[in-house]
């Protein structure tokens, strides 16, 4: 359920934008993300900082696509939520004693502290390079295959990317980690 409620606004913005076309698309998007955003405050009386940074970057982003009718600021956005991830898992982890990968996911695995810097590091990377893909798919083909990029080839990376993580992990978690 938690996942479908996080990709709730992608979700919105692929439909609009099939039917409606990208304007309402992003408009959809800037709702969608409202919506998510009050709900959390709503039910929880707490929203995670990342669902506060991504409804802004929507609104300020989605809200130039709106006014100044140019789809790019919207594909930009993608590129620099990716970039800052990876800022941000490259900063925690020469800027504190523990990654935000580790911090992230320390409850559930115990590492090593090398082991927990090279997680981060591929995350650190592989953020930038979804970054990188987003801003190449953008400039080189059309706003279709920008968004069926976005939706799908994005998520199907994401998703390989993970179980790449995962046969890496399970190489140096301990047998009660296991379990």
């Amino acid at each position: 359920m938690k996942l479908l409620y996080d990709f709730f606004p992608v979700l919105l913005f692929f439909i609009a934008y099939k039917l409606l076309g990208i304007y309402a698309a992003t408009a959809a998007l800037i709702v969608a993300s409202f919506i998510q955003v009050a709900y959390l405050w709503i039910r929880y009386k707490r929203v995670e900082a990342m669902h506060i940074v991504g409804f802004v970057l929507i609104l300020v982003f989605g809200g130039a696509t709106l006014l100044l009718h140019d789809v790019m600021f919207l594909k930009w956005k993608v590129s620099i939520v990716n970039w800052l991830f990876g800022a941000v898992c490259l900063f925690s982890q020469w800027f504190s004693k523990k990654s935000i990968i580790q911090r992230l996911m320390e409850a559930n695995i115990q590492l090593t502290r090398p082991v927990w810097s090279a997680l981060n590091s591929m995350w650190a990377w592989f953020f930038i390079l979804m970054g990188t893909l987003n801003i190449y798919v953008a400039y080189n083909f059309s706003t279709n295959a920008w968004v069926d990029f976005k939706v799908f080839g994005m998520l199907g990376l994401t998703i390989v990317f993970v179980i790449i993580q995962t046969l890496y992990l399970y190489k140096h978690m301990r047998p009660e980690d296991l379990k």
